[in-house]
């Protein structure tokens, strides 16, 4: 399935409909070249879940939690471009954060990726003639919940 995404405005959209559909145990795995937009898209999907404060990139911290009383569900945002190896994944405790929340995940192959999971929805950003555009791929718990 691919998406237009020609401005900000539809990057909020499709991260708004990925937070209405997000369940505890959920991975959208976001990939792309730098500067493509995985962040915004992050960015918009913590904000529908129901953040209402600054997202920092966790490029530098790895993983950033979200789990206030306004969030409709617990989320953990990581930024997996510095691991090396995807054993470091493990060694941070990735899947102690994972439990009852939706990992949104950058650059997702440098932690091993996730695309072979039930739960993961893979979201591949791309620069397009007019903006970006997304090619979602769902796993099976995904197939009725695409966005």
């Amino acid at each position: 399935m691919t998406i237009a995404l020609p401005d900000l405005a539809a990057i909020e959209a499709l991260g708004a409909r990925i937070a209405a559909r997000v369940q505890p145990g959920d991975v959208v795995a976001l990939s792309g070249d730098l500067g493509v937009g995985k962040s915004t898209l992050a960015r918009a999907i913590l904000h529908a879940l129901g953040h209402r404060g600054e997202v920092p990139s966790p490029t530098f911290t790895i993983i950033e939690t979200y789990d206030g009383p306004e969030m409709r569900i617990p989320a953990v945002h990581a930024d997996f471009y510095r691991l090396e190896d995807p054993s470091e994944a493990e060694e941070i405790g990735l899947d102690d954060y994972r439990e009852g929340a939706v990992l949104i995940a950058e650059w997702p192959d440098h932690a091993g990726g996730f695309a072979d999971e039930a739960q993961c929805l893979s979201i591949g950003l791309e620069f397009a003639e007019e903006g970006r555009s997304a090619i979602a791929h769902g796993g099976a718990d995904w197939l009725e919940r695409m966005p």
